[in-house]
């Protein structure tokens, strides 16, 4: 009788064992998601080093890209799945190819910049447009001038706010599209009389002795960092996709709750092993104490429509009214995007 109990106790034991090897031993899915050297990929990277993905049964691919529109023209060869863009480019996702908002990154409004080299004219004239008092620049020493940015991005999108600010028309000035370490190395050896840079490579050109002519929240203007769908595969996967943003939040949580000073060296593993760049304690910190993150619950309330436009919404058909305005997108494309419809919270919601 004890032996048949034992035996019975032992196979129940043995059929736990295999079933929980079962479970562990699930085939893990695989996504790519698209990211560039930036504050809001840190989570991310964090997650996968911790191994917070195959918590979740994901595998996740971090792609690294130099810019917003880099990544947008590499969803058509089905590079990846979601992404984090600037508020530029993913408005142009949508219109382009129907992808969504899903989540925010981080707001990068305060650290999105037109910087000048310190001898610059332009510095001689301070709040010429009371509506920006911090604003630095007149038409006289701006018009005509070059300036190295990377277009149809978040910098595009601060450098067109400051030359409103100061009265003058992007046809007035040169631009010169440059991914963002392009700028910085060729302002740094003589190139153009400006460039719009956001960080963490304003932070270097600050550090070079280059001033703050403006940024996007001198002229008023939020540049939101938002994680982007290919809205087609989210909308077949709602279950991966609120898994993927699991473990993006998990990798937030972290950088919510631990003190600065004990982030700094994962911060700079993070960019010297993924993004191949070396910052000092110094610029890591500036950066990690410029940006917001946001928790589920913050997301939630960024994502509100209880009581019309969502936040999110708003800064997306913000993007959306300013670059027709200075004829960037058509009548026409204003009207596909201009209630930011395409972006939705329902993933949100199902993140557990």
């Amino acid at each position: 009788m004890r032996l048949n109990k034992f035996l019975s106790g032992l196979a129940a034991v043995l059929l736990a064992f295999s079933l929980c090897n079962a479970a562990s031993a699930a085939p893990l899915t695989k996504i790519r998601t698209a990211w560039m050297d930036s504050y809001e990929t840190f989570a991310m990277w964090y997650a996968k080093e911790k191994g917070w993905d195959k918590e979740a049964g994901l595998d996740i691919d971090i792609l690294f890209f130099d810019s917003g529109m880099a990544i947008l023209n590499a969803l058509p060869a089905g590079e990846w799945q979601y992404s984090c863009l600037g508020g530029v480019p993913a408005m142009m996702g949508n219109l382009r190819y129907g992808t969504s908002v899903i989540g925010v990154g981080t707001d990068e409004s305060a650290c999105v910049a037109v910087l000048a080299r310190p001898d610059n004219p332009v510095f001689k004239t301070k709040g010429l447009n009371p509506k920006h008092p911090g604003v630095f620049g007149s038409p006289e020493d701006v018009r005509g001038k070059t300036i190295l940015c990377t277009t149809v991005s978040s910098a595009h999108f601060a450098l067109t706010a400051w030359l409103d600010a100061v009265g003058v028309k992007p046809t007035e000035v040169t631009i010169k599209n440059m991914d963002q370490p392009q700028a910085l190395a060729a302002f740094e050896n003589g190139i153009g009389d400006f460039v719009a840079l956001w960080a963490p490579h304003m932070y270097a050109g600050t550090d070079k002795g280059w001033k703050v002519a403006g940024s996007a929240a001198l002229c008023g203007k939020g540049t939101p960092l938002v994680l982007v769908a290919d809205t087609k595969y989210a909308d077949a996967h709602p279950e991966i996709t609120a898994k993927f943003l699991s473990v993006y939040l998990r990798g937030v949580e972290h950088l919510r709750t631990t003190s600065v000073d004990d982030l700094i060296p994962e911060y700079q593993r993070f960019f010297f092993d993924w993004a191949g760049k070396t910052y000092s304690k110094e610029l890591a910190r500036l950066d990690l104490e410029s940006h917001p993150a946001w928790d589920i619950k913050g997301q939630l309330a960024l994502f509100d429509t209880s009581k019309g436009m969502s936040t999110v919404q708003q800064w997306q058909a913000d993007t959306a009214q300013f670059f027709a305005s200075i004829g960037s997108i058509t009548p026409d494309e204003l009207k596909k995007v201009e209630n930011a419809s395409y972006v939705t919270d329902k993933f949100l919601k199902l993140v557990k």
